[in-house]
């Protein structure tokens, strides 16, 4: 499924120094996924000893809002 990033998802990208390889493989393979209202989620996965949350809302394609880190 196509990946897309929303203009503020490539700032906080870019600012957070997250590597995108990493969002995208955060979506596929996360640790922990909910749903929220229709059509919205976030997806969790644990990396290097801290969570990287990306949310992110699927339809035919999916976008990618935000993303950040939690300890």
């Amino acid at each position: 499924m196509k990946i897309i990033f929303t203009r503020h998802a490539e700032e906080q990208i870019k600012e957070r120094k997250i590597e995108k390889r990493l969002v995208e493989e955060t979506i596929k393979y996360a640790d922990k996924t909910r749903k929220e209202g229709k059509n919205k989620y976030y997806a969790s996965r644990k990396i290097n000893g801290f969570f990287l949350e990306v949310v992110y809302i699927r339809e035919n394609y999916i976008k990618v809002i935000t993303v950040y880190s939690i300890s």
